[in-house]
């Protein structure tokens, strides 16, 4: 130590000026001087000189032997020639054996800065340090989905268990599987197809009868529907209505049953028919309320929300509704960088534009402009014409690819780890078979997340034989 406060009279310092210190690493001892230790005043070692009591020296240190004026360190012995390299070169050098992030725990601790590493091995540390934290991410989403499927699963099985103290419970629970998991039976796929089928006809129904030519019109000259139209509409209704009832009477928990979004969406799906049949019944009696055609008419159009009834047979929209719920803060950020970039780039547009294109002779008319430009839509319906407008205008387009990939990779990457994660609990879901009752819980397969552990164990372990030539070095360090 440089300081001599603190100390009892009689007794010696730690480390006298210019003296060497002893460092035990792990029972790896070394004998360093003090000069070298302090041209890095920022390191933990060249920190134990300026320490004046045996409490701040325990602070750097796990132990310190007063007799012998040692200083103890609790460390990877492995670990610590790099170190001493350090010192004496003023640079890190990394092996290709060792484990990236072992390697950057140990220099955090000694105080050690990633920028000191050389330009030997600066490009590799870094590419496999990235790598390791890529796979790192994987192991977190593998994980999490496993937990989530094995969460699902387990009350899948809670919702099968309540049918055994319920009435007819063993019908009950064959009708539930067969209706809400397609593919669970061959029953449960030919009523997934025509139910698929159904949907389909009805979108069908509803657009070919938007067109002039199959419009008719009755007495009065106006426009009434195809009947061959309104049968199909009318069994399809009776399809869904079928469906939902059934669903609703062989549900595990009734009182929890609309909850569910797909069960939901069930009942949207119906009740714009059954109101719409309210309100005429209400317009005929009551022709002081023919304003309300209006809203049947309204209501007509929402038969086009049957198409999401193709979520409850479909993986990848129960995906996609999964991945845009725990999106939000990635939806909400596309939508920030896409405000400003339009805001930014309409009032250049405006300041470029507005003498020479009537079209931007407004602000609020050039956001038009940039969220189809930055969208990369492109209408045509409003374009610039100056060769400033025009350069402005390759900007923004410019702009809008990269503000919009950013985002989507983000929302990509969730989509893969929830179809992932459906595809795991179907396939769980239709191995089950409850014949003769539930007598106990399902066990979760992690083969894939252990294999995927023990395959980046072994890929760290596969560089042993390699070498660099910073060994030498090393070795001299050491020595």
């Amino acid at each position: 130590m440089t300081g001599q406060a603190l100390r009892k009279p009689g007794d010696r310092a730690p480390v006298e000026d210019n003296a060497a210190i002893r460092i035990n690493v792990g029972g790896f001892k070394k004998r360093l001087h003090t000069d070298t230790l302090s041209r890095f005043p920022e390191t933990r070692l060249a920190r134990l000189l300026q320490c004046r009591s045996k409490e701040s020296i325990l602070e750097l240190c796990d132990d310190y032997d007063d007799a012998e004026k040692e200083f103890y360190f609790d460390r990877n012995p492995a670990l610590f020639p790099y170190v001493l390299n350090f010192y004496n070169t003023g640079r890190l050098h990394v092996m290709a054996e060792l484990c990236i992030f072992s390697f950057s725990q140990e220099i955090e601790y000694w105080g050690i800065n990633e920028f000191f590493l050389d330009s030997c091995c600066s490009g590799a540390y870094h590419c496999r340090k990235m790598d390791q934290d890529r796979e790192e991410w994987e192991d977190k989403s593998d994980e999490g989905s496993t937990t989530s499927s094995f969460d699902e699963l387990l009350e899948f099985y809670n919702d099968a268990t309540k049918f055994d103290k319920q009435p007819l419970g063993s019908t009950r629970r064959r009708v539930w599987l067969m209706l809400d998991n397609p593919g669970y039976s061959v029953a449960s796929r030919v009523i997934s197809v025509f139910s698929i089928l159904v949907v389909l006809g009805s979108i069908a129904t509803m657009c070919m009868n938007s067109m002039s030519e199959f419009s008719l019109l009755d007495a009065q000259g106006q426009p009434t529907e195809d009947p061959r139209f309104e049968i199909v509409e009318h069994l399809g209704i009776a399809w869904f209505t079928l469906e939902l009832v059934a669903r609703f009477a062989a549900a595990p928990d009734v009182v929890h049953f609309f909850e569910l979004p797909l069960n939901l969406i069930d009942l949207v799906s119906i009740l714009p028919f059954y109101l719409t049949l309210v309100i005429n019944l209400v317009v005929e009696s009551s022709p002081a309320l023919a304003n309300l055609g209006r809203v049947a008419q309204v209501l007509r159009l929402m038969r086009i929300f049957r198409i999401l009834k193709l979520a409850r047979h479909s993986t990848g929209l129960r995906s996609l509704g999964a991945t845009l719920r725990n999106s939000y803060k990635e939806v909400g950020l596309l939508l920030l960088y896409l405000a400003v970039g339009v805001s930014f780039f309409s009032v250049m547009a405006y300041t470029v534009e507005n003498e020479d294109s009537e079209d931007l002779s407004t602000i609020p008319a050039c956001w038009w402009w940039a969220t189809v430009s930055m969208t990369t839509v492109g209408y045509g319906d409003v374009v610039p014409l100056s060769i400033a407008g025009k350069l402005t205008a390759s900007a923004c387009i410019l702009a809008g690819i990269l503000v919009v990939v950013l985002p989507i990779t983000l929302i990509f990457n969730k989509f893969s780890l929830f179809y992932k994660r459906q595809k795991q609990l179907e396939i769980a879901m239709r191995s089950c078979d409850f014949d003769e009752g539930i007598k106990e819980v399902p066990s979760v397969n992690l083969r894939n997340y252990y294999a995927h552990k023990v395959k980046s164990l072994m890929a760290s372990l596969s560089n042993m034989s390699r070498s660099s030539p910073s060994e030498h070095s090393l070795n001299e360090s050491i020595h």
